[in-house]
């Protein structure tokens, strides 16, 4: 009866009572970040604005020669050699980094000494010594080992022209730099998986393609489209024994006419385009890999995305 009684005066309480003062919701007011972006902004601006009306920028000379032949030419050089590069470094590094991880003691010492060389020296001075490769080896021959009988002979020159060289020297070090991505992803994957496969009568060469590399890609697509932005710029280092990409077509330019200024700016713009293209199926090869392991949608989608309200259940707060 009490209780009762208590619920009946709860309802009969004039409704001065019962209303509740609203409270009213301020967002809080973050002067700082909005003075941090005030400044980034003005001091972005500011230097924009300095290089747009820079004279020794020389527009005109910009605008000659970004769209040339020879830049095109130096162009189809630099891709050619990045995807050639690449597929050199997948299919080698993929073989390299089986070999470490194998029980074999020579093909484990042979890939890890392998690694050590390519990865221990500069790219540059591994670039000058293919290009230089005649002054080491002037023949180049194929034969039985420790005899006198030779298949095949031709001068290193001939055979290994600054193009073969620059593919060369790039193609061995990224099959040295992927070896170790390939060998992480591979090692990221739980043992029991293999363990499992090999229960069923897989073989080792099926149970890697089909079980263990399909789920070591959410670990290797990330490092190797880095890779690929780096190999993508570095080669601009096969200029020094003229390989005839974007950068080495640029410097014979301005060897001649001395501008020096205006076509760095063109090589830097297209090298900006290439590396901007090349993060498109970076991001969508990341994002099909990653699936179900908390990889979330692309900063244009999240940006492009419209929030649906939720919906309240009913009954739920019965």
């Amino acid at each position: 009866m009490a209780s009762s009684t208590a619920v009946t005066a709860h309802h009969h309480d004039p409704p001065a009572q019962q209303g509740v003062q609203e409270l009213r919701t301020v967002p809080v007011r973050h002067w700082g970040r909005w003075a941090a972006a005030a400044a980034a902004l003005t001091a972005g601006g500011g230097t924009l604005w300095s290089l747009a009306k820079n004279p020794n920028l020389d527009w005109p000379t910009v605008g000659d020669y970004l769209l040339h032949d020879l830049v095109f030419s130096g162009l189809w050089t630099t891709v050619w050699l990045t995807v050639a590069s690449m597929v050199m470094g997948l299919v080698g590094g993929t073989v390299v980094a089986v070999m470490r991880l194998s029980d074999n003691l020579v093909l484990s010492s042979l890939a890890s000494l392998f690694v050590w060389v390519f990865r221990g020296t500069p790219i540059l001075v591994q670039i000058i010594f293919w290009g230089y490769m005649g002054a080491f080896y002037e023949q180049v021959m194929i034969g039985i080992p420790f005899t006198d009988v030779t298949f095949f002979s031709a001068p290193t020159s001939e055979l290994v022209t600054p193009t073969i060289a620059a593919l060369l020297a790039l193609g061995l070090n990224e099959v040295a730099y992927a070896s170790e991505v390939i060998r992480g992803g591979i090692q990221s994957i739980d043992k029991g998986q293999t363990e499992a496969a090999h229960s069923l009568g897989m073989r080792p060469g099926m149970t890697l393609r089909r079980i263990v590399l399909p789920q070591a890609m959410r670990v290797i697509v990330p490092p190797m489209g880095n890779d690929t932005v780096t190999m993508l710029k570095t080669t601009a280092l096969v200029s020094v024994i003229a390989g005839h990409d974007l950068m080495s077509n640029i410097q014979d330019v301005y060897a001649q006419n001395y501008k020096v200024i205006p076509l760095l700016v063109v090589a830097a713009i297209w090298y900006l385009v290439l590396v901007s293209l090349l993060s498109v199926p970076q991001s969508w090869l990341e994002r099909r890999y990653g699936r179900g392991a908390g990889a979330g949608d692309s900063p244009l989608r999240r940006l492009l995305s419209v929030r649906r309200p939720v919906r309240p259940v009913k009954g739920a707060n019965r």
